[in-house]
């Protein structure tokens, strides 16, 4: 079973009984012999062979890491993985999945290499390791050049138990061939699901890391995520070339959390926040708010009655410091933030997480719920959302991911001699938006080869395929999240049915706004009206001649036309599901190769039975008004933002200081500039002139991450520009 024919002595002596195991497919028994590290800190440690009996790894546990047992499919996973074997670990936020590395890391000997892509998440996990006795470090953008350079000392000479990393630290050269000169006990995947395109948070730069993991073999490696549905769980092992991988997918369902999902218009949702976190039993909370705007304004709403702080990337690195010191002690009662704040914050008794408008993506709104109630006490997630949160996640989309057309357009234009970007946008009648995400994606994708002088060449003709895909998945998602919103099943089953969690026990939660709808905190509502009492009785006839129907099929059969649109059916549906008489579930086909989702409606033994009107059995919910549609032109909507300000002459010469530097950075990373940054946050960056950390915040498409990385060099070309 060789692995880059780098066997430690060690791991030859083992070498049988490690095949033995990999023959075992998805088997969480490892192989009877590990590596335990020297007791001792003060030294390099000093691999020996042990048995790996339950028995050590609980001592171990109790003794190095004080804890008195496993949590549930903890054990397991660390026999594997100490075993050897490569493991994907999908388990919730708040379920126990760090150690699931820490262990295994410290049995097997030698440094552990935790590769993750948040530096807020790093610098905790690096407190609590070295609170414990352990020896961690970490390299980011964060530190100073000599601190990392003491660290990667540290490294060569095996004085770390962990090394924390950013997955960009692999693309600095001869930085793989360094830790290539010490073999590693173990590599950490953590946030793996960053890694595929089909991920609620892909990121490019982890697409390196299937690239770079073979020259830091043999050593196993455990990729971890929280939000892996089946389809990004097989792009993982694919993109990190695990070998023969044990997949442990476990524990979505969240027995403590009451999940309750309202509608409401952005003036409705302040008055609503407040009436329900001025109960102190729901406090302490986390409020996701969709911007920065929305953040302030409901933190200083909610300021006003009880310890509250805004939280987001536009602010200070100090002030989000002290924010989230001072929630974590206990000062703040609540934090409005957006998605920028939660990732690694360990608070165990947070009562409620709110969201004020329609999250992404499932993923990520399971994710964020995730931070309530880890300490398994009562806790509640409360969603509220409208018709219009999803035309603004339509409109960015759009924006994101350019339709085929456009892409096809940039692609035409790129031939097989290099070719400079500028020359080929010219020649183009696009928004400079629409062009650079267009050919961002490319080089993605492979059509486009773009080096760091921006040529381009034509590339790969089979983008188009991957492209069309990704973009009909981020569609698929916006769809899943409202598909959640209006699902008339229970919260909790539609989560764990969206992860593809096997072991579940399929039972409603009894908890969510479906299962007990009397304990909703915010949700409302009221007895049909007459009409709708005889829409309702009509639905029910209607499977009792056919049952079985597509929701879709039902609505046109019987209201197409009427007073009854779609959103009315599906509210009505929902009423009649929640009382008992009908069950609504998935259902798919193949068209063409694609499969097409869709859902249908069955009677339950009630409704089968049912010879009356159900109508005073039924609760509808009250509803926010639906907004008049209004036509979106997006093109228009950007090329009005741009025309409202845009750099003048002076800027000019800054904007072109910046792209020079951009060039310089580009070329130490050996990739294209525009994954530096775009140019239209340059454009920003000169028509907004920072001169300080806080104002560069506030710079449009500059986040702390970037404004830790890069924010020195930036206000120093800007000072200089003049």
């Amino acid at each position: 079973m060789e692995r880059g024919g780098r066997l430690k002595k060690a791991d030859q002596a083992r070498e049988p009984r490690l095949a033995a195991s990999a023959a075992r497919k998805r088997s969480h028994a490892g192989p009877a012999e590990v590596e335990l590290a020297g007791q001792r800190f003060g030294s390099s440690p000093a691999p020996v062979a042990l048995e790996a009996q339950s028995g050590d790894l609980a001592q171990t546990l109790r003794s190095r890491f004080g804890f008195e047992a496993f949590r549930p499919h903890q054990e397991g996973v660390c026999q594997a993985v100490v075993g050897g074997r490569d493991v994907l670990l999908v388990m919730p936020t708040g379920a126990g999945k760090s150690l699931c590395y820490q262990l295994p890391g410290i049995a097997r000997g030698n440094t552990t290499l935790v590769i993750s892509p948040l530096i807020a998440l790093m610098e905790d996990q690096v407190a609590k390791l070295r609170a414990q006795g352990f020896r961690a470090e970490r390299i980011h953008s964060g530190r100073e050049r000599a601190e990392s350079r003491e660290t990667c000392f540290a490294y060569l000479d095996g004085k770390l138990d962990f090394l924390f990393i950013a997955p960009e630290r692999l693309a600095v050269p001869r930085f793989p061939e360094m830790l290539a000169k010490r073999p590693l006990g173990l590599i950490a995947v953590d946030e793996a699901h960053c890694i595929s395109q089909w991920g609620h948070d892909f990121r490019p730069e982890y697409r390196m890391l299937g690239e770079r993991l073979p020259l830091l073999r043999p050593a196993p490696v455990i990729a971890l995520t929280a939000t892996a549905t089946p389809r990004v769980q097989e792009d993982i092992c694919k993109q990190l070339g695990l070998e023969d991988p044990i997949l442990s997918i476990h524990g979505f369902r969240r027995e403590n959390i009451a999940i309750e999902v309202v509608e409401l218009t952005p003036k409705q949702r302040v008055p609503a926040l407040i009436k329900l976190l001025e109960d102190g039993t729901r406090r302490p909370a986390i409020i996701y708010a969709p911007t920065r705007k929305a953040a302030e304004q409901q933190a200083e709403e909610l300021a006003g009655r009880f310890p509250a702080m805004a939280y987001h990337a536009g602010m200070p690195g100090s002030a989000r410091e002290e924010v989230q010191t001072g929630f974590l002690s206990g000062k703040y009662d609540a934090i409005v933030a957006t998605i920028a704040f939660g990732m690694g914050i360990d608070k165990a008794n947070v009562r409620t997480v709110i969201h004020t408008g329609l999250p992404a993506s499932v993923e990520g709104y399971y994710q964020e719920i995730g931070r309530a109630g880890r300490d398994g006490l009562p806790s509640a997630a409360v969603l509220m959302h409208s018709w219009n949160d999803r035309r603004t996640h339509e409109f960015f989309m759009e924006r994101d991911y350019p339709p085929l057309p456009e892409v096809e357009k940039v692609y035409r234009a790129l031939s097989d001699e290099p070719r400079s970007r500028n020359s080929i946008e010219s020649r183009l009648n696009l928004d400079p938006q629409v062009f650079e995400k267009a050919l961002e994606k490319l080089w993605i994708h492979k059509g486009a080869i773009v080096d760091v002088e921006e040529n381009v060449t034509k590339g790969d003709s089979g983008w188009r395929k991957p492209y069309a895909s990704q973009r009909e998945h981020r569609v698929a998602q916006l769809e899943a999240i409202s598909r959640f919103t209006s699902a008339p099943n229970c919260r909790m089953l539609e989560l764990v049915g969206h992860f593809g969690d096997q072991e579940d026990s399929r039972k409603p939660c009894g908890r969510c706004d479906v299962c007990a709808p009397d304990d909703c905190a915010v949700q409302q509502r009221r007895p049909p009206t007459r009409t709708e009492a005889d829409a309702l009785d009509g639905i029910i006839a209607a499977l009792q001649a056919r049952d079985g129907l597509a929701t879709g099929k039902l609505w046109r059969e019987l209201f197409e036309g009427s007073t009854v649109d779609r959103k009315k059916f599906e509210d009505l549906l929902g009423g009649l599901a929640r009382a008992g008489y009908v069950g609504v579930y998935d259902d798919s086909f193949e068209r063409d190769g694609e499969v097409i989702t869709y859902r249908r409606a069955s009677l339950t033994y009630e409704g089968k039975e049912c010879r009356e009107s159900v109508a005073e059995h039924v609760q509808l919910t009250v509803a926010a008004p639906t907004p008049a549609a209004t036509k979106r032109k997006p093109k228009g909507r950007l090329a009005a933002g741009r025309a409202s300000k845009s750099p003048g002459e002076g800027d000019a010469v800054l904007v072109e200081a910046l792209k020079t530097w951009r060039l310089a950075e580009a070329k130490r990373r050996r990739q294209p500039p525009f994954t530096v940054f775009p140019n239209k946050t340059l454009e920003a960056l000169a028509i907004g002139r920072p001169a300080s950390q806080d104002e560069l915040l506030q710079v449009s498409g500059i986040g702390p991450k970037l404004a830790e990385r890069y924010g020195t060099q930036i206000l120093a070309i800007v000072a200089k520009t003049k």
